[in-house]
């Protein structure tokens, strides 16, 4: 770490103290950034984590959508932002309005929102599901249809997983992960034969369908952590790899493509964290009615675990 940044460090420190803050980071953040955090994890542990932590100011380093799962949880906290325009595409391909008009066309479905969604579309929702416990979400709900927002190829996996549920799918995707081919997979494995492939269902199927495994951020760290194997190609976003290397140093990693790389993660800097905490920005508000209807979402997903 240059001077710079060691001096950057240092009065993170001093100002995260001085407001009682807790700065945690999703696993796609950059290397800095996920070293001065507190936790680093996928979005919904970040917010449990917040919840529980008694620090009254949180600053987020990941994406809108996350930043406002913690103030759903925690209310009377001030959450920041540090990038007030980093953003989620595919939480963007779903909007309260036409999220309304799918539900009278099937009026008969429960609706499951990943929580890659905005507050205003958790409140439409009936229960919220993450990559780690989609699955056990979609068995979970009554209904034989079911509406799964606004993943495509997350709510694909998860159909294929459970073939008893009907599952209508939301024409999304997450950019960074749909736009991988099987022929630059196949072009990586070729180079590695030797190393376990380790993919995100928010790839497309047929991407899938190549993995030796395929689970949320979690369950790829846990999975390369625990596995006997030395080598793996790693087919989630990069910033995963820091992580990965840091808890398994006698371990390679080769990333699927070098475009797996989320331009909104990668918006926080050391200096955005500093600024957050300097000049309480950018503060992250949720209208009482959404949150309350929200919560209700997020709370139905807590109350079946996993």
């Amino acid at each position: 770490m240059n001077i710079k940044n060691t001096e950057l460090v240092e009065e993170i420190k001093k100002l995260k103290k001085e407001r009682n803050a807790v700065i945690v980071a999703h696993n796609y953040q950059i290397d800095e950034v996920q070293e001065i955090a507190d936790m680093v994890g996928d979005s919904f542990a970040l917010s449990k984590y917040c919840a529980n932590n008694p620090a009254h100011v949180v600053v987020f380093c990941g994406v809108n959508f996350m930043a406002e799962s913690a103030k759903i949880l925690s209310p009377e906290k001030i959450v920041l932002l540090p990038e007030k325009d980093a953003g989620c595409p595919m939480a963007d391909m779903v909007e309260p309005e036409a999220l309304r008009k799918m539900k009278k066309e099937y009026p008969d479905a429960a609706v499951i929102c990943y929580i890659n969604s905005s507050a205003a579309v958790k409140a439409g929702s009936d229960i919220c599901c993450t990559s780690s416990n989609a699955v056990k979400i979609l068995k979970s709900v009554s209904e034989k249809k079911v509406i799964f927002i606004p993943d495509q190829n997350l709510g694909q996996y998860v159909a294929d997983m459970v073939p008893e549920k009907e599952v209508v799918l939301w024409d999304g995707y997450c950019v960074t992960h749909h736009g991988i081919k099987p022929e630059e997979v196949k072009k990586i494995k070729e180079m590695h034969p030797d190393a376990f492939l380790l993919v995100h269902p928010e790839c497309k199927p047929e991407v899938v369908e190549m993995a030796d495994f395929a689970g949320s951020t979690k369950q790829i760290i846990d999975y390369a952590n625990n596995c006997i194997a030395k080598k793996f190609i790693i087919g989630t976003e990069m910033g995963v790899l820091f992580s990965l290397k840091k808890q398994n140093p006698e371990k390679e990693f080769y990333l699927m493509s070098q475009r797996l790389i989320c331009p909104n993660m990668k918006k926080t800097s050391l200096k955005s964290v500093y600024n957050a905490l300097k000049e309480m920005k950018y503060q992250i508000e949720v209208k009482e009615e959404v949150r309350m209807k929200a919560k209700v979402c997020l709370d139905r997903m807590l109350e079946i675990g996993g």
